[in-house]
């Protein structure tokens, strides 16, 4: 199960320096920051990065949030982001802007996993979709990331991924390889 072999990955590598843990099997994707112990900066329970089901793509692209949220964010529960089930086109075009970054990363870590990668407008509503420009935007974020240089977190975790997933592709970085989403 690759989902189980993500969680592994993850966790090994930022639970304990991090306070993080990947987890599985939620309903809805979820972040929940760290408790602490009262009066201490000693953690009673670390972050939770929660995906969706077993599915490896959600685990991917919750931690794409991770690795980019600032440490402010990281202590709010879901980043502090707002999400909207239903949207308009402009609901939906503010969507677009928040979510263009981590769509990127998720298709670095993707390509790092050797998995397949699909954008998602997360909206079934057609009218208030521009898929093609969507894509286009996902396509420039993960070139601008590739070309500034991953943020440590997400470098770390590509890395890992390429070494020790399955199908895992060590040349994820190559821009070439982002110069068409795939189908």
């Amino acid at each position: 199960m690759l989902a189980a072999h993500i969680i592994g990955i993850f966790n090994q590598q930022f639970e304990i320096p991090s306070q993080t843990v990947l987890v599985g099997g939620g309903e809805e994707p979820l972040y929940l920051p760290a408790t602490y112990l009262p009066a201490t900066s000693l953690p009673a329970t670390p972050s939770q990065i929660i995906f969706r089901a077993d599915y490896a793509a959600s685990a991917l692209h919750e931690v794409a949030h991770w690795c980019l949220a600032g440490a402010r964010r990281r202590l709010l529960p879901d980043y502090g982001y707002w999400y909207e089930a239903e949207r308009d086109a402009q609901q939906q075009a503010r969507f677009e802007q928040v979510e263009g970054r981590p769509q990127a990363l998720e298709w670095i870590f993707s390509e790092a996993a050797g998995m397949p990668f699909k954008v998602s407008c997360d909206n079934f509503d057609d009218q208030a979709l521009n898929k093609a420009h969507f894509c286009g935007c996902v396509q420039t974020h993960a070139q601008a990331l590739l070309s500034a240089g991953l943020p440590l977190r997400a470098a770390k975790f590509a890395a890992s991924l390429a070494a020790h997933m399955p199908q895992g592709c060590k040349d994820f970085a190559t821009l070439a390889r982002y110069r068409q989403l795939p189908d």
